[in-house]
């Protein structure tokens, strides 16, 4: 299991216990991952930290002194490392 957090911008966008999917953007030397269709964005990840899984559920929601954070899980395929 993977947990990860991602900033959204207004409040109500999502809901505890909401199914999501996530789309990967690629930068140069990094992975980041936005929440369809565009409600919430995650940080940036390194390629070894790169995320398989595409979908997930919300777990919770909190708003901050920035704005609003999702953390979300997903179900990841266990490494062979």
């Amino acid at each position: 299991m993977r947990e990860m957090e991602f900033k959204m911008e207004r409040q109500g966008l999502l809901t505890v216990g909401q199914k999501i999917t996530v789309t990967e953007g690629i930068l140069p030397s990094n992975y980041y991952y936005t929440i369809d269709p565009s409600l919430a964005m995650s940080g940036n990840f390194p390629f070894r930290e790169r995320m398989l899984a595409r979908e997930g559920v919300v777990t919770d929601i909190q708003e901050k002194e920035r704005g609003f954070y999702v953390t979300a899980q997903f179900e990841e395929p266990q490494s062979d490392n």
